[in-house]
């Protein structure tokens, strides 16, 4: 190959290159300018919206708005869930919170459960759908899904790309739920840095933890993930945490310094009254027909919230039912009816466990029901039964199950999984809860609150509850969030 062919291929390189710059530079997204706020206008609302101005937003609007009948938002947040945003409940929260003090907020993520009612209600919120992977490419396959990994974090990359780039405006603030880890905090570090917009990261656990579950600790794939998260959160402007213990390994790991951010309780958890709890009871499908029953304690309604995944056990609950059913019918022990609700990719699985148990006549006085429940028939459920059951494990050992916080909301006792560093900073033994850590201790639980005398302790650990639940979001949320997007 003479000299005048190699100049030829250097010269075709570069031109390919140089117009892919080109092209990357035009289509550039717009970037965030503090002179340029983004704006509420009248004619956004409706007539329904004004009927509702506190959901909607108008009557903020109204008392707020300037002179020319514009509300101008000097705060605006990019809200990024690789998720379901409706079984995203914080990241629900801090929307709706950032919204009722005047800022304006896309809330990214994946739209395949109804997302909270006052979301779809608010002026001040729009829902930006992102793509999901083809679910015939899903699967549980370790092999599978090693092969496939690659083809999906290049799907989430240009979806993620798209929608924060060009279906949402530029915002002041991006704020990151994590995990999952991968492609979200690069994809979210470039996106912020062509707009200018400050990024801030919500740990709600470490990604590398959770894929440890499936791959083994000292799988290269995990110890890359754990490498790739610590590295693209430190550029970050701020991070929240869901608990102190993971502020300390995130400054010890990492040197990354953290907001400790404990979830609260929204005002749609509360207790009920007498009233109350007897009308749901008799409305609700899964209870009406021994509503009876649970009203007078000869049957216990239990509760448990799930993304039926591998950081919750529920074979170790099932062997504890087996065993309390057998106990059941030689000690005076109620009958039990639990509640399981939820979704996720581990529910079939035990739904044939269930079967298996229930058709093999292993669980007398025991009935188990799986539900998806409304938001507020949720919260009334929690409001209504006698103990809530947490098997959330931990993967990291800091993080914190948010179904314990909303059950305390309720004013509902927890009995759950205790073997793992934050469990205290959110459950007082003998407090407001319960802990174990086996089969056997499940069934200890149970026999202790639910056997003779039990009555008087569970009573407490009710008491304990509704004083944990005076604790609310909003209280939580401004001295932390709320400064620090300049909302106070």
């Amino acid at each position: 190959m003479d000299w005048l062919s190699i100049l030829e291929i250097f010269l075709s390189i570069a031109l390919v290159l140089s117009t892919a710059l080109t092209v990357f530079i035009i289509t550039l997204p717009e970037q965030y300018s503090n002179f340029k706020p983004r704006v509420v206008l009248d004619s956004d609302f409706t007539d329904p919206d004004h009927k509702d101005p506190g959901r909607s937003g108008h009557a903020y609007f109204q008392s707020h708005k300037d002179a020319d009948g514009t509300l101008r938002c000097p705060t605006s947040v990019q809200i990024v869930v690789l998720g379901d945003i409706g079984r995203s409940p914080r990241m629900q929260y801090h929307a709706l919170s950032i919204a009722g003090h005047g800022g304006k907020v896309s809330l990214v993520g994946y739209v395949d459960s109804d997302v909270h009612p006052d979301i779809q209600a608010s002026k001040f919120i729009d829902v930006v759908p992102i793509a999901r992977f083809p679910p015939a490419l899903q699967t549980e396959n370790k092999i599978l899904f090693l092969l496939l990994a690659p083809l999906k974090v290049l799907h989430q990359i240009l979806s993620l790309y798209i929608a924060l780039s060009y279906n949402t405006p530029a915002s002041k603030w991006m704020l990151v739920q994590n995990p999952p880890s991968i492609p979200t905090l690069a994809v979210a570090q470039v996106i912020c840095f062509f707009r200018k917009t400050k990024l801030v990261i919500d740990w709600h656990n470490f990604g590398y933890s959770i894929l440890a579950l499936r791959l083994g600790s000292t799988h290269p794939l995990v110890r890359l993930s754990h490498w790739y998260e610590g590295f693209f959160c430190r550029n970050a402007t701020a991070h929240f945490a869901v608990s102190h213990a993971m502020c300390k390994v995130l400054l010890s790991k990492w040197n990354t310094r953290a907001l400790p951010l404990h979830d609260r309780p929204p005002m749609q958890f509360q207790p009920l009254s007498a009233l109350q709890r007897t009308y749901f009871l008799h409305k609700l499908p899964e209870t009406s027909s021994h509503a009876a029953d649970i009203l007078a304690k000869k049957t216990r309604l239990l509760v448990s919230s799930t993304s039926w995944t591998a950081d919750e056990d529920f074979s170790l609950l099932l062997g504890a039912l087996v065993t309390y059913a057998k106990l059941s019918l030689a000690q005076p022990l109620p009958k039990i009816s639990l509640i399981i609700t939820g979704k996720g990719p581990q529910k079939a699985h035990y739904l044939a466990k269930i079967a298996h148990l229930t058709n093999t006549n292993q669980l007398p006085n025991v009935t188990i029901l799986t539900a998806w429940l409304t938001p507020s028939d949720y919260a009334s459920l929690l409001g209504s039964a006698d103990l809530g059951i947490s098997l959330h494990t931990s993967s990291s050992g800091v993080d914190l199950p948010m179904k314990v916080v909303d059950m305390f909301g309720a004013g509902l006792p927890v009995a759950g999984w205790s073997k793992f560093e934050a469990w205290s900073e959110l459950v007082r033994e003998g407090g407001n809860g319960r802990g174990f850590g086996s089969e056997e201790g499940v069934v200890k639980v149970l026999e202790e609150l639910f056997g003779t005398g039990g009555e008087v302790e569970l009573a407490k650990l009710k008491e304990g509850a509704v004083r944990e639940g005076e604790k609310r979001w909003e209280g939580e949320w401004m001295p932390v969030a709320g400064k620090l997007f300049g909302l106070t």
